[in-house]
């Protein structure tokens, strides 16, 4: 598993566990903004609006698209979910919210293990928060920018989590009716759904999934829109087809304050993490190795300068 998909899995770790465990229209022009502080502004408006699939377009150049869409149906690739709050790891809920009787399952766990434990949720979360930290800084698979970006995101999320009423039932019967209605009539019931229909239609299954997540999270005072919403960009640095911004945007009660760099590619600007992440995504797959002629075990011809060996005739007594 990649480093960014265990964070992924991290982050989403608090509001799922607790918690138990409709997409609009593209726009027009899908493409990443051709100003810096635009483009990191475009993705907050899709993601604000539930549009997964203009995320995807607007996160890479249009020569990525196609060989993202052929790594999706080859199942080697599920990005731009890795980009995404609830990250890789969709599937897999998904599975579990849309089961038959999900519901009462998931609730029935929920009673049994967190019900009114909040002492002991917020007791976790203050340790998942330690963990988290100790993970980003030491793992190499970030980059620099994440590492920054990570650990205060972490340092946010486990102090909305020592405080957040995650134990309470009223607050998760709602939020698990919502989120297993929702996976049931996304139709991506199965991890092979997601290969099925291709990345463009799942995208577009998982708009109002991701619409009933921050719901379901704003019950809890964790309120993403208002993230999205209040997220203010400022060019810090820019130099030919290279820029570096400052993002600050609340989230829970804290706010987080952090600098990425972009990218310039065909007059547009890229998250230059998020631009490594759908370049190794689309990559072609590596042909495995030709296997090692077997040895033969016939006989080595004879060469024609060689002498046919004597053979002696038997004596007589």
């Amino acid at each position: 598993m990649r480093a960014r998909s265990a964070l992924c899995g991290y982050l989403l770790l608090l509001p799922a566990l607790f918690v138990g465990g409709c997409g609009q229209d593209r726009p027009a022009d899908t493409g990443a903004a051709a100003e810096p502080a635009a483009a990191v502004l475009l993705l907050a408006a899709h993601l604000r609006a539930n549009d997964l699939n203009a995320f995807a377009h607007a996160a890479a150049p249009p020569e990525l698209q196609a060989p993202l869409q052929q790594a999706w149906r080859e199942n080697r690739s599920r990005w731009p979910l890795d980009e995404l709050p609830f990250g890789e790891r969709a599937p897999t809920m998904l599975q579990a919210l849309a089961a038959p009787k999900s519901e009462t399952t998931l609730r029935r766990a929920f009673d049994r293990q967190f019900a009114n434990a909040n002492r002991d949720i917020h007791s976790a979360a203050a340790t998942l928060g330690l963990f988290g930290t100790k993970f980003v800084q030491k793992d190499p698979g970030f980059s620099e920018d994440e590492r920054a970006h990570y650990t205060q995101l972490i340092g946010a999320l486990s102090e909305w989590g020592k405080t957040a009423k995650l134990g309470d039932p009223q607050r998760a019967r709602r939020s698990i009716a919502q989120l297993t209605a929702a996976a049931r009539r996304s139709g991506l019931a199965k991890p092979e759904d997601f290969q099925r229909f291709g990345m463009e239609d799942s995208l577009r299954r998982l708009g109002p999934v991701f619409g009933s997540l921050k719901t379901a999270l704003g019950q809890y005072g964790l309120d993403l829109d208002r993230s999205f919403e209040q997220l203010t960009v400022t060019v810090e640095s820019q130099a030919d087809d290279t820029a570096r911004v400052r993002l600050r945007y609340p989230l829970g009660n804290r706010r987080i304050d952090t600098v990425i760099a972009l990218q310039r590619v065909g007059g547009r600007w890229y998250l230059r993490d998020h631009l490594r992440h759908a370049r190794e995504a689309a990559a072609p797959a590596e042909l495995p190795a030709a296997p090692e002629p077997a040895p033969t075990t016939d006989p080595l011809p004879a060469s024609p300068n060689t002498a046919a060996p004597k053979t002696t005739a038997p004596t007589s007594s």
